[in-house]
């Protein structure tokens, strides 16, 4: 059996992100379609990939935003190499790389106590609603009202529609409700120290649990 230690680690390459989304997607995570190409632009350094004898066996990504802020995601360990310390190393890697920055993440609720173990603090919960909505007719070219925000939804079609709402903000928390989408699962936002104040009331819709 492979120890921790012969975890090699690195960064990844801009075309090997989609490695990342794609576990995460086998995870139930929902990465959006196109997010890829937008991840690599962020942090160059700060997607980590773990390998085994050339191939993927762990990653992770801590993108340094400017010098005070890092967020962390694309936390996974192959499900036939859990177990075994690798998650442990490329996790000490990530939090390396974001030096004395305050770190974010949106961890799954039932992780909460071992990211605590790393210095992380429960700020809030987010909350993903999804289901199918009747295709609703072409949104104008105009700008519309916020409160005719459904029609954005148009181009999905007869397709599944996510949004991930962050707990404190009663009325996007209504609008999911009034939409007819339904809670699928929820993260717990977590930080390792203070950040600039969010006006949560404003936000409506997290653009990917991974980057914040």
């Amino acid at each position: 059996m492979t120890s921790a230690s012969e975890l090699r680690i690195r960064a990844m390459r801009p075309e090997e992100i989609a490695i990342a989304l794609d576990w995460a997607a086998a995870e139930g995570w929902n990465p959006g379609l196109a997010d890829a190409a937008c991840f690599a632009s962020v942090d160059r350094d700060g997607f980590l990939i773990g390998e085994l004898d050339g191939m993927a066996a762990a990653t992770i990504s801590c993108l340094n935003y400017d010098g005070r802020f890092a967020f962390l995601g694309f936390y996974v360990v192959r499900a036939d190499l859990r177990g075994r310390g690798y998650g442990l190393r490329i996790w000490n890697a990530a939090i390396a790389h974001a030096g004395a920055r305050t770190i974010g993440l949106d961890g799954v609720v039932a992780q909460q106590d071992n990211y605590r173990k790393s210095g992380f603090r429960l700020a809030y919960a987010n909350i993903r609603y999804g289901g199918r909505i009747v295709p609703l007719s072409a949104p104008p070219a105009a700008i519309v009202p916020l409160k005719e925000l459904a029609t954005l939804i148009a181009a999905a079609g007869a397709e599944e529609v996510f949004l991930d709402v962050p707990s404190p903000n009663g009325d996007a928390l209504a609008l999911a409700q009034d939409l007819g989408l339904a809670p699928v699962f929820e993260t717990a936002r977590m930080y390792t120290g203070a950040i600039r104040p969010l006006l949560l009331e404003r936000v409506f819709g997290v653009t990917t649990f991974e980057l914040g």
